[in-house]
């Protein structure tokens, strides 16, 4: 039995991080203390000054544990870590998990390349971003490739320069081919500059070079050219209408505003690089009762900046940040850059505007959005309360689903669908191929893949098994059948000894969810209600799921049997093939050019494909010309 007070008596004067279960051991928010000691203790002392968030948050903690660092930095890492991590209800919570593209340019090499990108690492490449849509980034590449001619495959340049024919991208004017030495490094270590340069936003050069391009191919009655080189320049325009709006300061800086109305909260970032805005974005907050601007705004700065990899010089925040934070955080956000990171609200001019204007926005979407943030709550976290009222629990977050597919036993799969607080987590969904069932078995099969999901992750917890995502159990499993689906669920927990619910989705005699199996009994729903919606999305997505893996592996298996039939064509080259095109389909739509173009590919096999998905085609015009 966990005793509040000895174990008060027993923490420690050093700085940490703490956390605070309830009586499910549900983790119900993250704290950071100089001092262990007496933060912590500060919760159960009678105090006037305490909101009623802090009140309600300590009437419902049943033990708490706390993790010792070095320094209150390292405690800040790690508050942040694990609040992202187990998603507190009593923490201010940002309800937005976005990753942002970036551009990269690999100067580093001798022959650099221009990628995308979602990470930014600490290389000797340069980063551009980030950007708020993956669309227009993937457009702005693809412009680059037809204007400056930038390789894009992988090979060791200039080691491995004539050892291979030059790809399709040559043929098609969108490479050098500096892999044939057609161009040597000086010229495209030019284009690459050029690149930077536009990229930095100095498109004046490239427009007057087009418009150039443009009006010489029109004298020249080179109709087709002027008209191709005019698509390029509208799409150079089209982008360099996006930087309209600049900053003298010419440092990259983001600028942060927020609008508030009760428990919901709207942040809007403008993210300002080289002086330009190049994007904005906004986020939707969950804000504890009593909380003020000073907590809103640190909540956020910490949140998000633990989970984006840019860190800019400089952020400008609408209002400032909790007494004694400011510096801490300003000593993180260095450290995660490498250079010094300044926090600061604007009191006048240029800067004071952009600020006004970010505040509005944040207005305008917590209110335009408002009847769709509450009908979004009544699909997810709404429908989760009324599952929990018909079963009879509470505190259901993650829900895990499973399912079974496979033709007459062929190749069977499982899948592992997650869902938290009645949303998709995607980056959590697993894939299991059978191994130890012959034939269609689905009880059999769904307890291998039960069985597997719960070891590996009792394993990841021991710290026995590296991690695979399995290490987080589910609050309730919801197994795609009855009575008999529940039952073998129930006795792979019982062996393993694991004690979570498990429900049992019953459908009717047209495979549509019809009713809840739980405890023994079924209990009917509302097919109107958003409970009952939410379920059937549980099962659509585990289902999808596993029949999109089962028939990908059936295509890959079909590729593979297939390309054993043709002569010339070995393992490495199937393998090429198989990863490629993936599918029967595309490979027979392939050209002998874009056959030769994989490096694994001579003529005599480019050929050799060619003509067995075609051998059919050609004896009828074979036939047709004997009989002329």
């Amino acid at each position: 039995m966990f005793d509040i007070e000895e174990e008060l008596k027993k923490l420690p004067a050093k700085p940490g991080v703490y956390l605070m279960h309830d009586d499910k051991d549900e983790i119900i928010y993250v704290g950071k203390a100089i001092s262990l000691k007496n933060r912590v203790r500060q919760y159960f002392q009678s105090s006037r000054g305490k909101t009623a968030k802090i009140n309600k948050m300590v009437s419902r903690i049943a033990r708490f544990e706390y993790i010792v660092t070095d320094s209150e930095l390292e405690a800040l890492v790690l508050e942040c870590n694990l609040i992202k991590e187990y998603r507190p209800r009593y923490n201010t919570m940002l309800k937005d998990d976005k990753s942002y593209p970036y551009i990269k340019v690999t100067v580093g090499e001798a022959f650099p390349r221009v990628l995308f990108a979602r990470d930014m690492k600490r290389d000797k490449s340069r980063y551009f971003g980030p950007y708020t849509s993956a669309g227009a980034v993937k457009d702005s590449i693809g412009l680059i490739h037809r204007l400056y001619k930038i390789r894009t495959c992988s090979r060791n340049l200039p080691k491995d320069t004539g050892k291979e024919r030059p790809c399709l991208n040559y043929h098609i004017k969108q490479c050098a081919a500096p892999c044939q030495g057609y161009i040597s490094e000086e010229e495209y270590r030019e284009s690459v500059n050029q690149v930077l340069s536009f990229l930095g936003g100095h498109y004046d050069t490239i427009l007057n070079k087009l418009e150039k391009d443009m009006r010489e191919a029109a004298e020249a009655l080179d109709f087709e050219t002027a008209a191709s080189v005019r698509e390029l320049l509208f799409s150079v325009q089209k982008i360099a209408q996006t930087q309209k709006i600049t900053d003298s300061g010419q440092e990259d800086r983001d600028i942060i505003a927020y609008a508030a109305d009760g428990g919901d909260a709207v942040v809007q970032i403008f993210f300002m690089r080289e002086g330009k805005l190049i994007g904005r974005d906004n986020f939707h907050l969950s804000v504890g009762e009593g909380d003020g601007p000073a907590q809103i705004m640190t909540n956020f700065v910490k949140q998000f900046y633990a989970g984006t990899p840019f860190i800019p010089r400089a952020l400008m925040l609408q209002h400032g940040l909790e007494e004694n934070e400011q510096e801490l955080i300003e000593a993180w956000l260095s450290e995660k850059r490498g250079q010094k990171v300044t926090i600061y609200v604007p009191k006048k001019g240029e800067k004071l505007k952009l600020m006004e204007m970010a505040e509005k926005n944040a207005s305008i979407i917590l209110h335009q959005d408002r009847e769709k943030i509450k009908k979004e709550e009544q699909k997810t976290t709404g429908a989760v309360r009324e599952l929990e009222e018909v079963l009879g629990l509470s505190g259901l977050v993650r829900m895990e689903a499973f399912d079974i597919s496979n033709i007459s036993g062929f190749q069977s799969v499982g899948s592992m669908v997650v869902y938290e607080n009645g949303r998709p987590k995607r980056a959590d969904y697993r894939k299991f191929r059978i191994r130890t069932v012959e034939g269609p078995n689905d009880y059999a099969s769904m307890e291998e893949v039960l069985t597997r999901r719960f070891v590996h992750g009792k394993e990841e917890k021991a710290g026995v098994r590296k991690g695979g995502g399995f290490d987080r159990f589910p609050d309730i499993l919801m197994m795609d059948g009855g009575k008999g689906q529940v039952s073998v669920a129930k006795e792979v927990l019982e062996r393993l000894g694991l004690s979570i619910p498990v429900c049992g989705m019953v459908k009717d005699d047209n495979h549509r969810t019809r009713a809840l199996y739980f405890e023994g009994q079924e209990l009917p729903l509302d097919r109107r209600s958003e409970g009952f919606r939410l379920l059937e999305r549980i099962q659509d997505e585990a289902h999808r799921f596993a029949i999109e893996y089962h028939r990908s592996l059936r295509g890959k298996d079909q590729v593979h049997s297939v390309l054993e039939d043709i002569k010339g064509v070995g393992p490495a080259r199937r393998k090429a093939l198989m990863r490629y095109y993936g599918t029967i389909e595309k490979l027979r739509a392939a050209t002998v050019e874009e056959l030769k173009s994989l490096s694994q590919m001579n003529e005599a096999a480019a050929r050799a494909v060619y003509e067995f998905f075609h051998k059919d085609a050609a004896q009828e015009e074979k036939h047709r010309e004997e009989t002329e």
